[in-house]
């Protein structure tokens, strides 16, 4: 995946308001990785470089913020495999900590892809999601991974013991509880979650329904016209914030 290309949000139903309106500080907090570690993460980052690209998600982070004035869950759904959507996540969650007075946390759902673990060099040693909602004994501070971005962690996807009904997981009363937590825990951090592909199974549109708002990724070049509207009809239109256009597919 590639980040010289910014991705654009079109589409968007969020309110317009004045993006000044809303904190857009650079943040102060001092990452304790090196700029080489972030491009090999394929995390967004102040350079002369990748300027562009930070703005693009900054961008579409303000617009985020401007529909809303409550911390909020989004879900970000790719279209197919392979248009970015896990990239698009991981650094619309990112773009949330470049304001110091947020914090976000990355959810790794797409069980049965699961990528965000394995490109944030994160060793999962007391695994993740899946174990968390198959253990009920399981404390959720125990798969909340530090990233090495400062505001910013992950719960990687695990891995289930179960077989290949994990979609099942998403509609759990406790899956639902642990989203409600976590938000409620600290109002001033923002939910992502890292949704399998729209197209070809449920689990997007399960997981919409613990989301406040949905945004959808499709790969520019890589997804037709067809298939993004087909996509985007299985959302509800209240919750659906438009469609980022990657071009770094």
């Amino acid at each position: 995946m590639s980040t010289s290309q910014a991705p654009k949000l079109v589409q968007d139903t969020a309110s317009e308001r004045d993006p000044t309106s809303r904190p857009n500080a650079l943040s102060a907090r001092t990452p304790t990785l090196t700029p080489a570690q972030l491009d090999e993460r394929q995390i967004v980052h102040f350079s002369v470089n990748s300027r562009p690209i930070v703005d693009a998600f900054r961008e579409i982070r303000t617009r985020l913020l401007a529909a809303s004035n409550d911390n909020f869950v989004t879900l970000v759904a790719p279209v197919s495999r392979g248009c970015g959507g896990s990239f698009v996540a991981r650094n619309l969650a990112v773009s949330v900590t470049f304001d110091n007075s947020k914090s976000a946390l990355l959810v790794d759902c797409n069980l049965h892809n699961p990528s965000q673990h394995a490109l944030m060099r994160i060793a999962p040693s007391n695994g993740g999601l899946v174990n968390y909602l198959e253990n009920h004994r399981e404390d959720i501070g125990s798969v909340l991974y530090d990233t090495g971005i400062p505001g910013l962690q992950l719960i990687p996807a695990g891995t289930s013991r179960h077989g290949d009904n994990e979609a099942e997981y998403f509609s759990s009363a406790r899956m639902r509880l642990l989203i409600d937590s976590l938000r409620n825990h600290d109002l001033a951090r923002y939910l992502f979650l890292d949704s399998p592909p729209v197209l070809g199974a449920p689990d997007a549109r399960i997981l919409a329904d613990l989301a406040d708002v949905v945004v959808l990724v499709a790969g520019y070049g890589h997804d037709t016209p067809e298939a993004i509207a087909s996509a985007a009809s299985h959302f509800d239109q209240r919750k659906f914030a438009g469609v980022v256009f990657n071009e770094g597919v």
